[in-house]
């Protein structure tokens, strides 16, 4: 084609549309479930090399459990799946999982490792955000399998489609999880430019597999992306603004509270005039009052309120002057000075508070862009249109519809050929473009990363890299067909991950082979499954789940579990953290209100990402901090105490039958013979000590347990105390927190 004429790097394998391979020949005909085993045995064949046997149907049972769902499996499941002896037990399994409401919170999860999600707005202040309307959108679209190709399309331009609902709005909060610098003396159109470069930064990485930031400053050297085409996909992304809007329940609508807040702020705006007319005054005695703020005070103010209080009175800007003024007519001074200030207050008190997001909207004003000379936006070079690289497809112009129906292709290379009467292509031609069938990245990077989360590690190695650094896939037709296959399958990634969890590929047992450590000592080769440290919020909710404490609500504002003392004394401003008391203590790990500049510590203990810019994979380290927190951290010592009062209230017998019902409740299994054999002792010993120490038996057994464990009987405090320290044993294993 003209690219590969013009730039022989263009020929490179990953810029060639996907062909559907045929499915390879191989001699075992028993082995294969479906499509997927046929490429991977026709690999093993090759090297004289067979498959794993399938894992026991208890590993089995818990790996999908956890794969799927994120949560482990109960002790009737596990009860029910081992004695199910149909033959397709299994699969009816899968569709249970994939049904479950759990299945959009631990996809929807991964989702969010590549928006970038956070509550908070980065940089040293960081100040809070409301934004966790956008994680409930994803979880939902993630439950009902909207077709990849849709969700796409929505998160870039829900706004510009034709009746664009509420929630397709929302929806364009994955670009909106950008960070924003609230420090005063800084450059607004400086961040702006680099919330802009971070959009698109993170679209190369998360849709195309390429480091487009790489061409920022210069042309890419290794890729065949220009300096000109990063700005012109720069253009696509520069005509946004960036709205904050109410983003009400349908209850919210249905019982009036829209109605009543206008009714509320109209009387507000009453009693703002009567102030208007007493501004000189007003003025004097809010100086006065900000004289009398203490550091104390001020460290529990708004951020927003902090930083325009930084300021001299006359270098505020207009935004930071009414902050102020909001402030002091809360405070007592300000009350005391104008009567007012007290009706105000009391009919605030009164507003439904609804929740509010932030989204993307077209700019108001459209904005030139030009290429930034070295990357400087102060140095403004030739100015460009929005056009998509050369080596790429061509920008289509596509259906009015869902966006799946592709119409005429329309190519947008050359700026001057652009009719003045032919409209500049913006973000719905974007991502109508990425998710365009002859895209020869999107398809590939997408059933790559899905690939990963199941296996460890993508069948191209480097997740983020397709270009011509990259690492070749280990087996490109399986890579190929899945890309083809996704497209076949209208884009489900439901489809998607019920075909790979039911191959035999997958369903291997994990353990390691001596006999391929020098042929394949990474397991490239898949003939067994990997072994996988969980991840950190999936090791909480492992404990709340086994523990019998979890929270099974779905989606709401960010929630406040226990975490140790004094953690935010290192940040430049206070962070409020009101620890739950209530059910919401007990919430899945995905809801942890996460600051991004002081994260919650139990989840980066465990490689939580940083929320700063897109994580397409997540690193696992092995460190003696995971284990002293899963020891001690209050909120695990909680979960060990509600699974000993569980042992304690529901299995009455031995403590051999207690030990076999804690198994099945944290390991999805029942223990071998010297497992309870060294449990067994372990309990005894426990006794022991705690009868001899009747205050450390007291302050481990902790009866300070939440609302949620109030039906559990109170029991002696040194029995309780023996099954907590037993509990705390199983919940320390590498096999608890361990994907088989």
């Amino acid at each position: 084609d003209v690219a590969s004429q013009r730039d022989p790097r263009a020929s490179h394998w990953s810029f060639q549309r996907p062909r559907r391979p045929p499915l390879p020949e191989v001699r075992d005909r028993e082995w294969p479930v479906n499509p997927i085993d046929r490429f991977i045995l026709a690999r093993l064949e090759l090297q004289a090399i067979a498959p794993s046997p399938a894992a026991d149907r208890a590993t089995l049972l818990r790996r999908v459990h956890l794969d799927l769902l994120g949560l482990p499996p109960a002790p009737e499941e596990v009860r029910a799946f081992l004695t199910d002896e149909r033959p397709d037990a299994y699969q009816r399994l899968v569709d249970r999982l994939l049904a479950s409401p759990a299945y959009g919170e631990r996809w929807g999860r991964h989702w969010l490792d590549l928006a970038r999600y956070a509550d908070s707005n980065g940089y040293t202040r960081d100040f809070g955000r409301q934004i966790w309307k956008y994680r409930d959108w994803v979880i939902q679209a993630v439950n009902r399998d909207l077709p990849f190709d849709q969700f796409t399309i929505e998160q870039f331009a829900g706004d510009l489609l034709p009746q664009a609902t509420l929630e397709q709005r929302i929806a364009t909060g994955f670009h909106r999880n950008t960070l924003i610098n609230e420090e005063g003396g800084t450059d607004p159109e400086q961040f702006r430019i680099e919330a802009v470069a971070d959009r698109l930064e993170t679209t190369g990485s998360v849709y195309l597999g390429l480091t487009l930031g790489c061409a920022r400053c210069h042309p890419h050297k290794y890729d065949p992306i220009s300096q000109r085409e990063y700005y012109q996909l720069f253009a696509f992304l520069n005509q946004c603004d960036e709205p904050t809007i109410d983003a009400p329940d349908p209850w919210h609508i249905e019982q009036g509270w829209l109605e009543q807040r206008a009714e509320i702020r109209r009387q507000i705006a009453g009693l703002e005039a009567e102030l208007a007319e007493r501004q000189s005054e007003f003025d004097q005695q809010r100086l006065a009052w900000e004289g009398t703020i203490t550091v104390e005070q001020r460290a529990r103010l708004p951020g927003p309120v902090q930083a325009a209080l930084d300021l001299a009175p006359q270098q505020r800007d207009e935004a930071q002057q009414l902050l102020v003024a909001e402030q002091f007519k809360q405070s007592a001074a300000g009350r005391a000075a104008f009567p007012q200030l007290e009706r105000i207050a009391e009919l605030r008190s009164r507003e439904p508070q609804i929740p509010s997001t932030l989204v993307l909207a077209a700019a108001g004003q459209p904005r030139r862009t030009f290429v930034h000379r070295r990357g400087d936006f102060l140095d403004p070079g030739v100015e460009v249109q929005p056009a998509v690289p050369a080596v790429l497809h061509p920008l289509g112009s596509v259906g009015e519809g869902d966006g799946r129906e592709a119409t005429k292709d329309r190519r947008i290379s050359d700026p001057s050929s652009v009719e003045e009467s032919d409209p500049s292509p913006g973000r719905l031609e974007l991502a109508r473009w990425l998710v365009d069938p002859a895209n020869p990245l999107t398809p590939r990077v997408i059933v790559n990363r899905h690939w990963q989360n199941f296996f460890g590690q993508g069948l191209v190695e480097t997740e983020n890299d397709f270009g011509l650094q990259g690492t070749p896939p280990t087996h490109p037709e399986l890579l190929d067909w899945l890309a083809t296959e996704l497209l076949a399958r209208n884009w489900s990634v439901k489809a998607l991950h019920r075909l790979i969890v039911t191959s035999a590929t997958y369903r291997q047992a994990s353990l390691a082979r001596p006999e391929l450590r020098d042929v394949d000592p990474r397991n490239l080769l898949l003939a067994r499954q990997n072994r996988l440290r969980l991840e950190a919020e999936v090791i909480r909710d492992l404990a709340l789940g086994s523990s019998g404490l979890l929270t099974r609500t779905v989606g709401g504002p960010g929630v406040h579990p226990p975490q140790p003392a004094g953690v935010y004394q290192f940040t430049q401003d206070p962070k409020p953290w009101d620890t739950d008391t209530a059910a919401d203590r007990y919430r899945r790990g995905m809801y942890t209100h996460f600051w991004r500049s002081a994260p919650y510590p139990a989840l980066m203990v465990f490689d939580f990402p940083n929320s700063n810019v897109t994580c397409t994979r997540r690193v696992r380290s092995n460190t003696p901090l995971q284990s002293l927190t899963l020891a001690n951290d209050l909120a695990f010592v909680e979960c060990a105490r509600a699974l000993a009062q569980r042992l304690l209230a529901e299995q009455a017998g031995t403590d051999e039958q207690r030990l076999q019902w804690a198994f099945r409740c944290c390991l999805a299994r029942s223990p071998s013979a010297a497992e309870v054999a060294r449990l067994l002792q372990f309990v005894g010993s426990q006794r022991a000590a705690f009868g001899a120490d009747h205050a450390a038996a007291a302050e481990l057994a902790g009866q300070d347990l939440a609302p949620t464990t109030g039906s559990f009987q109170a029991v002696d405090p040194v029995e309780l105390a023996a099954w907590v320290a037993t509990a705390r044993v199983l919940m320390n294993l590498d096999e608890f927190i361990t994907r088989e």
